[in-house]
């Protein structure tokens, strides 16, 4: 194999990305990757349907990250959403933006967007080994020479970038490998934790709310009783868990606090945009429009045929007594069970359903405008590995290939540097 100017270890968005620019500036550049196809995780991203980026300004933008968003500013300085936009496009891949600025693969398909890169890299005869995971870097008097693979073959690089991912999805390659080679050679990992992941609570959920899907609700996140966040929107009740998206959103600081031993309370409210007043005064004048009707009549014009049970079983109230013999005690029970479902949460979905890791490098130890190690000589990092995450809605993915443009820019950059200076 000929010389490596950059060896890029991890064919996710980051890595690809990373390789890409590297290329284009004129370096000799070479990807392994442990599994057998470059990018999976990118192949289900946006349910599937590739939700490449958000069209939102940069501090907006910004906002949706963990409190480290501010080392993604020299990131998307070099690289942000237009950029990326107008990336595939020139590479054949068209996109279209929806609700909420999310920017998705015009086709629905993700795997047209993995298609894409692999075709890019292709062109640009950027080497990809598959099937080859890495063991460990090759590091001597703190500087990084490349890798050692599993199989004990070295693969010597004048850079090396680590792409390797966090830890979600591990099917998808993300197994935490590269937080253990970088912990190695001396940097500090923030502890890797699921984060827009499903919660499970405490009590169990019966099977007839199985996929049930509610919109147009609100959830609070409650952290030793005391209101941490909410979040308004749709939700879902998915495999004993509360799912959807405003729950994997509040789900980041969820985890987290569970983690540091906190106790974790969701709040729902399922008529957020009526106070208790207006709704007591819709129950009384339901019953007064429609004579005769029992409770679980009462319940129907309220709420969609799949939680109409789960009420009557979670207030005790009994669906054929009559609407006009219930009190003023039991209107306020169904209130409180349509305005403040308490779900006391004991866990989470486990790793292989969580979309991103939170955790990973300490964003200290490397340099932002590079995104080179501290640490290590000619070591970069990008992508998932390090300690960055954000909410659903294209934030994640448009910080991995940002952070992989950024990285493969500044190897080359300094691989020509050290050139000029020979």
């Amino acid at each position: 194999m000929s010389a490596i100017d950059l060896l890029v270890v991890g064919a996710g968005a980051a890595g690809l990305m990373a390789a890409i620019k590297a290329a284009d500036e004129g370096l000799r550049v070479c990807i392994v990757e442990s599994m057998a196809k470059p990018a999976r995780k990118l192949g289900i991203a946006g349910k599937g349907r590739g939700n490449l980026t958000n069209t939102a300004p940069l501090a907006e933008f910004l906002k949706h990250f963990n409190r480290h968003g501010r080392f993604l500013k020299a990131s998307f300085a070099a690289f942000f959403n237009k950029e990326l936009i107008d990336f595939f496009e020139k590479e054949g891949l068209k996109t279209v933006e929806e609700r909420g600025g999310r920017v998705f693969v015009a086709s629905g398909r993700a795997t047209d967007a993995v298609r894409c890169l692999h075709h890019a890299i292709e062109r640009r005869g950027i080497r990809l080994l598959t099937s080859n995971p890495v063991r460990e870097l090759l590091i001597a008097e703190k500087c990084c020479h490349g890798v050692i693979l599993a199989d004990g073959r070295k693969l010597e690089a004048t850079r090396t970038l680590l792409a390797t991912g966090g830890m979600s999805y591990p099917l998808t390659g993300s197994t935490g490998d590269g937080l253990r080679m970088a912990k190695k050679c001396g940097h500090t990992i923030i502890t890797p934790l699921p984060a827009l992941v499903a919660l499970k609570p405490e009590q169990t959920l019966p099977e007839n709310l199985q996929a049930v899907v509610l919109k147009n609700v609100s959830a609070e996140l409650r952290i030793d009783g005391k209101k941490e966040a909410a979040e308004f929107g749709e939700m879902a009740f998915l495999d004993g868990c509360l799912a959807g998206p405003i729950i994997i959103t509040l789900s980041r600081s969820a985890v987290q606090a569970l983690h540091a031993g906190h106790k974790v309370e969701i709040v729902l409210d399922l008529k957020p945009a009526l106070d208790h007043a207006t709704i007591d005064r819709r129950l009384l004048r339901e019953i007064e429009n429609n004579r005769g009707i029992d409770i679980a009549g009462l319940i129907a014009k309220l709420l969609p045929a799949d939680l109409r049970r789960y009420c009557l079983e979670q207030t005790g109230l009994i669906g054929s007594k009559k609407a006009d013999q219930m009190s003023a005690e039991q209107r306020k029970i169904l209130r409180l069970w349509l305005k403040e479902q308490h779900y006391q949460v004991a866990g989470h979905a486990p790793w292989e359903q969580a979309i991103v890791t939170a955790g990973g490098i300490t964003t200290t130890e490397i340099n932002p405008n590079t995104l080179a190690s501290k640490i290590i000589a000619n070591l970069h990092f990008a992508g998932e590995i390090i300690d960055i995450d954000a909410d659903t809605g294209g934030y994640n993915l448009q910080a991995a290939f940002s952070t992989g443009w950024l990285a493969g820019m500044s190897a080359a950059q300094a691989i020509k540097n050290a050139g000029k200076a020979r």
